[in-house]
This record gives structure tokens, C-alpha cells and sequence, in this order.
């Protein structure tokens, strides 16, 4: 829920110190290890976005930092057109660009993101404050809930989800739980769970937030979870699904028509 303030602290760091791109390096080295030792797997299997994402416009887009790829919400979009009245769930809101494109396909969207005096313990820029949920925050159909997911009382819902999108803070500890929480309290038999930030660029694979993933579902459930090709996204879905394995330097056998239209806020 606070990647922008970190991603903003973090660049800020290694700009002073350089070196410390290493210290990166070296851990995510040792998440490899950590996945490789416990389930000997380098990669999940991949999916190929043109099998899952036809011809979708994606609105709104900020094109800013911070937030998710083009791709990664156009297969939110997609997948939440393809289920009728589709309740959706998300962790990690800021600018309520994902919620705002699946919310006009989607019945009912729920997300969850900090309270305003926890954002203000990672900036009181007025410019952060005033893009949380922007384009969010005025849609029928969306549902704002305040809290810390590692606190939050998820049971009191009392509601299943067919998609969830978990894209709060992306260390191991709070993956592990946010992910055991929506499959205890959030989940039904199939519901489709997306995770942000499996990889770091569509072919570099963010290791931590992988063996986050493995360890916090249960093992029966790993043959469906995959990474989607294109996108900074990993999916539990457990629709028949054609996959590959992953290749870190992909020769495209295809392309996508990205069409750009502004619209002003004002």
C-alpha cells in the first residue's frame, strides 16, 4: 500500500549509494536459492496474455510511478468481464487505478488501503496525499475500506470474492499473510487470486514475492498458480490453462496496438 513512498526512498538511496544495488541483487539471489532448495523450480509455468486478454481498453491510466502496468490491469479487466456480477477485492489501492478499470465490469469492488495518519508516516507530500484513490473515490460501486491488512478483520466481511488482486506491501511476511487470509476468509472454491510484483519487469522474477506465494498456499493448489506472460503479475486459476516454461530473453512472436487518449481531471 506505501510501494510509491518506498520505490521513491529506495531510488533516492541508490542514488547515494550505488553499491548498495548489490545488497538487492544478492537478495533476491538468495530468495532463488530459498525456492530452488524447497520446490526445485526456478519459475512458475507461464500463460501467454494473448490467451487470456482479447480486446480490452484500459481507463484510466496514469502513467505514473508506482503503480501497475498496462497489461497487469487488463487482465484484471479481463478476467473480471469474464464473470458475471464479479465481486472483487483488492489490497493496495493509491491511486484506484486498477479498482476504477475492473469496477466498470465488475457488480461490487472492495479495496483496502491505509488510513490517512499511517500514509502520513510515509510522506506528507500533499501530491501523495491527494492521489490516494483519485480515480476511485467517486464510483458507485466501489467500497473503501481503511486499515492495515496485516491487522485488518478480514472475517467481518462476511463475503466471498470471485477476484482478488493482492498489491499491498510486498516483503515475504505480509505476502504470507495477506495471502493466507483472503484464501481463509475471502475465497471460494474459484475464486481467482492475482499477485503484483512477482517479477520485477516481465522477465526478471522477483523471488521473494514468489516463495512468499508457494509457502502461503497449500501445495495441492501450486500446479495452478502460473505467471502471466507480459505482466508483473502470478495468477491462481484453475481453469484449464496451455502454459510454458518461463524464458528470461522471450523473442516476441507477437504484439499489442496500445492507443493513447488524454483526459483531463479538471
Amino acid at each position: 500500500m506505501s510501494r510509491f513512498y518506498k520505490t521513491v526512498k529506495a531510488i533516492g538511496i541508490l542514488i547515494k549509494n550505488p553499491w548498495k544495488l548489490n545488497l538487492i541483487l544478492d537478495q533476491n539471489e538468495e530468495w532463488e536459492r530459498h525456492v530452488e532448495k524447497k520446490y526445485g523450480l526456478k519459475s512458475l509455468p507461464v500463460v501467454p496474455l494473448s490467451s487470456l486478454v482479447h480486446d480490452i481498453t484500459v481507463e484510466p491510466f496514469a502513467f505514473l510511478d508506482g503503480g501497475s502496468l498496462v497489461t497487469d490491469i487488463a487482465l484484471l479487466k479481463q478476467l473480471a468481464s469474464n464473470i458475471d456480477h464479479c465481486r472483487y477485492f483488492e489490497i493496495g489501492t493509491w491511486r484506484g487505478e486498477s479498482v476504477a478499470n475492473v469496477a466498470a465490469s465488475a457488480g461490487v469492488c472492495y479495496t483496502l488501503n491505509l488510513p490517512e495518519n499511517e500514509l502520513k508516516r510515509y510522506s506528507d507530500d500533499p501530491g501523495f496525499l491527494a492521489s490516494q484513490q483519485l480515480f476511485s473515490k467517486n464510483l458507485k460501486n466501489v467500497n473503501h475500506l481503511y486499515g492495515n491488512s496485516l491487522d485488518f478483520d478480514f472475517e467481518s466481511l462476511q463475503m466471498q470474492f470471485d477476484l482478488i488482486f493482492i498489491d499491498g506491501d510486498h516483503h515475504y511476511t505480509s505476502i504470507v499473510s495477506d495471502t493466507q487470509k483472503a484464501m481463509r476468509y475471502l475465497c471460494h472454491d474459484d475464486s481467482i487470486i492475482v499477485w503484483h510484483d512477482y517479477t520485477y519487469n516481465p522477465e526478471l522474477v522477483r523471488y521473494e514475492t514468489m516463495a512468499a506465494i508457494l509457502d502461503a498456499c497449500p501445495v495441492d493448489l501450486h500446479r495452478y498458480i502460473f505467471h502471466i506472460e507480459n505482466t508483473n503479475c502470478a495468477v491462481l486459476f484453475k481453469n484449464k490453462i496451455v502454459s510454458h516454461s518461463f524464458k528470461k530473453y522471450t523473442v516476441p512472436d507477437h504484439y499489442f496496438s496500445v492507443k493513447i487518449k488524454n483526459h483531463s481531471l479538471k
